[in-house]
């Protein structure tokens, strides 16, 4: 590896965020002119039958000029998921134990309208970025 490449990608700070089979590695990297920058990398985990298995990435890159633009539209997208959907995690994908409300009504009952109402966090148990 080059020094100008071991200068690219030296590691200033990292942290890690595991959420289920995904894993996400936020880390701030320094550029050949000393300046810093920070990359997402978003690793998921897929097992073959034969039990053996291998890792999807996805890397962003952001540089410091797009911070505030790039914060901002964070903010005002889940700022809008949960006030649309409220906290709670309704998707049998995300939770082994979600049982659908018309599946544990009675045959005759009329079908519950879902609520947008917040719910509790503690049942997140996911991020999915798969729609960015």
């Amino acid at each position: 590896m080059s020094e100008r490449d071991s200068m690219e990608q030296e590691e200033i700070h990292s942290k890690v965020l595991r959420a289920g089979r995904r894993t996400y590695f936020f880390d701030v990297r320094s550029t050949k002119a000393g300046d810093y920058y920070l990359t997402i990398t978003e690793s998921k985990k897929f097992t073959h039958d034969d039990g053996s298995f291998h890792y999807k990435k996805h890397k962003i890159y952001l540089y410091k000029e797009d911070f505030d633009a790039f914060k901002e539209n964070v903010i005002e997208m889940m700022d809008f998921i949960i006030n649309e959907k409220g906290t709670e995690v309704i998707s049998e994908r995300h939770q082994r134990d979600f049982k659908k409300e018309e599946d544990t009504a009675p045959e005759n009952a009329a079908p519950v309208e879902e609520s947008t109402e917040a719910a509790s966090t503690e049942s997140f148990t996911d991020i999915d970025f798969d729609d960015i």
